[in-house]
Formats: structure tokens, C-alpha cells, sequence
């Protein structure tokens, strides 16, 4: 039996950027993909903490030490600049190896998105 559990998770982030006439996804500092084992084009949820927004996207890197966080396309209607964001990923696996896997877990620094 396989189950998903969290593989990464980035950590109360500011959105920097929305951006609706895009083609869609989250722009994210390739600096925190990287530290959060977040590969392009990866299906990311987000969790929007300041208006309780869910949403799903795939990731693109940003640029490195930028702190950037943008939401493209209609992702875009989900937030405003500013908003405090959770992004996690998920992977599936075996039930014994899932119990004893350690996801990626990034705590960056809230004032400006970089790691500390």
C-alpha cells in the first residue's frame, strides 16, 4: 500500500507578485525551492493564511536570493501582495518507508523571504 504524505513545505512566505496575465504556476526563489527539495514544474499547494484560500499550481524558479514569491494566471485571484503563504508538496510511498521519511521543512525569514 502506498500513501502521500508531506515531502516539503515552505513555511509562512510574502507574496511578492501576481501576476493574471501569465500562463500560470508560482514563482518561487530557486534558493528555497532548492533548500525545500522543490524541483521545476512540481505540483505545489498553497495555503493562503490571510483569506483561507487552497489552491494547487506547478512551480518555476525564481531568481536566487530574490525572495520571490509570485502567483501567474488565475492563481493570481487567489492572493494579494503581502498575503502569508504556506506551499507544500506531497509524495507517495510505502507505509514503512513513509514512516520513517523526514520531509523537507524551510522556516524563512517572514520580513523578506530569504533563507536565514
Amino acid at each position: 500500500m502506498q500513501i502521500q504524505v508531506v515531502k516539503s513545505k515552505i513555511h509562512r512566505v510574502k507574496v511578492t507578485g501576481a501576476e493574471l496575465n501569465y500562463i500560470g504556476s508560482i514563482t518561487i526563489d530557486e534558493d528555497l525551492m532548492e533548500a525545500a527539495n522543490i524541483i521545476q514544474g512540481e505540483k505545489v499547494q498553497i495555503v493562503n493564511n490571510d483569506n483561507g484560500e487552497r489552491l494547487e499550481t506547478y512551480c518555476i524558479p525564481g531568481p536566487r536570493n530574490s525572495g520571490e514569491i509570485t502567483l501567474n494566471g488565475a492563481a493570481a485571484r487567489k492572493v494579494a501582495v503581502g498575503d502569508t503563504l504556506i506551499l507544500i508538496t506531497y509524495a507517495f510511498m510505502d507505509i514503512e518507508e513513509a514512516k520513517v521519511f523526514k520531509p523537507s521543512l524551510v522556516f524563512p525569514n517572514e520580513a523578506n523571504n530569504l533563507l536565514k
